[in-house]
């Protein structure tokens, strides 16, 4: 009998926790009416099973007509649970997402404001480096005390100009520090989130050869979707294996019977000297 339990207990349990995904799922697609999609969902699952069973113990003994319709109602349920399936594990993956995404936004808001600020300190310093390739021009084209003198007036000329970039440049930098102190919070959450992304990044990358945001939704669809062809299909066909090994077993017993029968009641009539 276990030849029979195993594929028929997996098989209820599958279509249990696919019937759980599905039913709820489906209420999440209608969240209006929770409750009666959650009830007509539910029968459904167990209709479904119940008429894969019949159907395949009553194939020859039924009419065409309502074995087709038995069928194509068999496979509308099933494509039924996979949407279902389909929607509450793409919700799931949907509110994950939305967990990191304003605290994303921030951590962009700050990387723009610091890229602006190094902006001007870039421009600062290539400034700098303008005056002090005027001063090295006017000493490199004199080489006495009148092209030194010259290039110490520029030097002097150019020292309040100095000054002002080299404060502007120090404050620039601290306020880069205090934007960087006040985006490592949220860059740690960040991080701390889509380390819950781990596996389904390198099965993008393995997919698609990157691990961009969008890529990465695709790729989990992709594999709800090789979820779901396996899921329900799979519980429906073991059923069928475990009504197939009962319907083989019964006749194989039934077959022996007779046999045995006749062997027992040879056994009754045989002389006492022969049993």
């Amino acid at each position: 009998m276990l030849q029979v339990l195993l594929p028929f207990l997996t098989a209820i349990g599958l279509s249990g926790v696919a019937a759980y995904y599905s039913v709820i799922g489906l209420a999440q697609i209608f969240p209006g009416s929770f409750w009666p999609v959650i009830l007509m969902g539910s029968i459904l699952e167990a209709s479904k099973l119940v008429t894969v069973s019949w159907l395949y113990n009553n194939w020859h003994e039924t009419n065409r007509l309502v074995r087709y319709y038995f069928t194509t109602a068999v496979v509308l349920l099933m494509l039924i649970t996979s949407m279902g399936i389909f929607g509450y594990l793409s919700k799931a993956h949907i509110e994950h997402s939305s967990t990191i995404a304003p605290q994303a936004a921030k951590v962009e808001i700050y990387e723009e404001k610091i890229k602006v600020i190094q902006s001007q300190i870039d421009r600062n310093n290539k400034n700098l480096e303008q005056y002090d390739e005027a001063v090295d021009q006017v000493m490199g084209r004199s080489k006495d005390e009148k092209g030194a003198e010259k290039a110490n007036q520029i030097r002097k000329a150019q020292q309040k100009d100095r000054e002002r970039i080299v404060a502007e440049t120090k404050r620039f930098q601290k306020e880069i520090q205090l934007l960087t102190e006040e985006k490592l919070p949220l860059s740690l959450e960040v991080k701390k989130a889509e380390s819950d992304l781990g596996p389904i990044k390198y099965v993008a990358e393995v997919v698609y050869g990157t691990q961009d945001r969008d890529l990465i939704d695709k790729a989990v669809r992709l594999v709800i979707f090789v979820i779901i062809v396996v899921f329900d299909p799979l519980a429906v066909l073991l059923l069928i294996a475990a009504n197939q090994t009962y319907r083989r077993i019964k006749e194989e017993k039934d077959e022996s019977e007779p046999i045995k029968k006749a062997a027992k009641k040879k056994r009754l009539t045989a002389p006492p000297h022969a049993r």
